[in-house]
């Protein structure tokens, strides 16, 4: 078994009882993407995370999912954490998504009777160290989304709104790149994100982002289209065809080192701000949580330990008697 032998998830309901390695792999991936929704990039890291682990039971020699261990499932476990000549050592972050992966797959096996149990029920993924989102301040994200408008040109206008909307809404880059012009309801200043999991949201949009968004749509998207050949995205790049999430992420760049940033911002890097600054006003962190469209409110709750820290920074610095 090699690791080119993981292939693209199969249709749905084809041979889900085999229990080759690589049978069982592609079924289990053919589950997550047609009957979970699962989004595409998860599934690539999943797809990756699975054809490490097939090269790992190869070089057990282990024929088939059946004849797996707990100790074996165990040993991939380590095995990330540790490296190998081939395979660099993963962060607790990423091993562990590896491991929910695995567990997925054996989880999977066992309820379909493919196998007669779960053995990896019982691996625990490492606990990645809690890292706070970063944000920039309010002033940071004027000079930024300044600095991406500077020029007034039809491009220019797009960085603007695309910047301005990214902080506005607190969406997700995809979310952003992906908006179709349709999306967005000028009138009642609100725009439908299409989230993970094919699971929409409406989310209000502020006047400053409706404004930079009207600029572009008046006097530059019609310019960007002129180029292409029609598209319903908002966001179009200079050949009029749909802007990429890579082409935004370096539209930020450019712009923060134009603003003269000196922490490193990311695409992300706005939406914490957005949901840090919501919090800093005294938004409600369940509201927060439907904005950003999280599953769950523990998700949105780290972002009230950045806003905890900054209160102690400001009691540290004026109360008379904090020191």
């Amino acid at each position: 078994m090699t690791s080119s032998t993981v292939d693209s998830p199969a249709p749905s309901g084809t041979g889900r009882r085999r229990d080759g390695l690589q049978a069982v792999v592609t079924d289990y991936l053919a589950h997550l993407a047609v009957e979970r929704g699962v989004a595409a990039n998860t599934l690539a890291a999943y797809r990756r995370d699975l054809r490490r682990y097939l090269d790992h039971l190869a070089a057990l020699g282990v024929p088939a999912l059946g004849d797996v261990s707990e100790a074996q499932v165990a040993g991939f476990l380590a095995a990330l954490r540790e490296g190998s000549e081939d395979h660099p050592p993963l962060s607790a972050s990423s091993a562990a998504r590896a491991v929910v992966a695995v567990r997925g797959l054996h989880r999977f096996a066992a309820r379909d009777g493919i196998v007669a149990g779960d053995v990896a029920r019982a691996v625990r993924p490492p606990t990645p160290p809690r890292r706070l989102p970063k944000a920039i301040s309010v002033d940071e994200v004027e000079r930024l989304l300044e600095a991406a408008g500077f020029f007034g040109t039809p491009l220019a206008l797009r960085d603007r709104a695309l910047l301005e909307v990214l902080y506005g809404t607190g969406a997700r880059i995809s979310e952003a790149v992906g908006l179709a012009v349709d999306d967005l309801d000028r009138a009642g200043s609100a725009v439908v994100l299409r989230g993970k999991g094919g699971k929409d949201r409406m989310v209000p949009v502020g006047s400053y982002a409706l404004r930079a968004v009207e600029d572009y749509l008046v006097r530059g998207r019609p310019a960007l289209a002129a180029e292409g050949r029609g598209t319903p995205r908002l966001f179009l790049n200079a050949r009029g065809g749909p802007l990429s999430r890579q082409s935004a992420w370096t539209i930020l760049r450019v712009a923060a080192e134009r603003a003269g940033l000196a922490a490193a911002v990311s695409p992300h890097t706005l939406r914490h701000s957005f949901a840090t600054h919501l919090l800093d006003g005294g938004a409600d962190v369940r509201v927060v949580q439907e904005l950003l469209g999280h599953a769950s409110v523990t998700t949105t709750q780290v972002y009230t330990l950045v806003t905890v820290d900054r209160l102690r920074e400001v009691y540290a610095t004026a109360h008379p008697r904090a020191l």
